[in-house]
């Protein structure tokens, strides 16, 4: 009964702006642990907000989707396939993770600057999960390799904001901050991709922490637990 009073006060939270929700069960999950799930999430929100930024930077910039496909949607379409593809992407020469974010980012590059930027942001991604998109039991990943993606994000997001092309213009248009217009959207998407890298690798640090403690604590209570003889 004290379980139920206590989902009911949660449930009466006001949501005029969206309920939170969860995923629906499917039975992959029955060989997942509470981190597997955890961060199977955040790389499913990840690969969201690496979409929703494309989005935005083709709108901003519809040279770079004209250059792959006759439309915006079908270039989008493109590059979630891409996204989700373990090979590497074509455009970006067989390179990988950090190798293809100096690629993507460099003014030489002549492809869809947009996909191959969000390719090589998703690639880092993965490659700092082990190479992969879902986990189970045996599966773990590296605190320290999640922690340098989420640098590697500020630094792409930075040179991406200060690095300019051969004719003195920036290699993408993304946040816009003038006297009649202002737009951070770009960022603030691209923060919760690196806040989410943040607290995965905080996480999972203090997972494997507390098990080791967990460890020594059975350990020194052993024997004050241990049952005495009763005759």
């Amino acid at each position: 009964m004290l379980a139920c009073a206590g989902l009911a006060g949660c449930s009466s939270a006001p949501t005029p702006r969206g309920a939170v929700q969860g995923a629906e069960f499917s039975s992959g999950e029955l060989l997942q642990s509470e981190g597997n799930r955890i961060t199977q999430n955040a790389m499913a929100a990840n690969h969201r907000s690496l979409m929703l930024l494309a989005d935005k930077l083709y709108r901003r910039n519809p040279a770079e989707w004209r250059k792959s496909a006759a439309t915006r949607e079908t270039a989008l379409a493109q590059l979630e396939l891409a996204l989700l593809s373990a090979q590497p992407w074509a455009p970006l020469a067989g390179q990988r993770d950090v190798a293809a974010l100096s690629l993507a980012l460099s003014p030489d590059f002549a492809g869809d600057r947009v996909a191959a930027f969000i390719v090589a942001c998703a690639d880092t991604i993965v490659t700092a999960h082990g190479g992969k998109r879902e986990f189970y039991y045996l599966d773990g990943v590296d605190p320290q390799h999640l922690y340098n993606a989420a640098r590697n994000m500020e630094i792409a997001l930075w040179v991406l904001n200060t690095r300019k092309n051969a004719q003195g213009q920036p290699l993408l248009l993304a946040n816009e901050i003038g006297p009649d217009a202002r737009n951070l959207s770009f960022e603030r998407e691209f923060g919760k991709i690196i806040g989410r890298l943040d607290l995965l690798a905080t996480y999972t640090t203090e997972r494997y922490r507390r098990a080791l403690i967990g460890y020594v604590q059975g350990l020194v209570a052993a024997p004050l637990l241990a049952f005495l003889p009763v005759r």
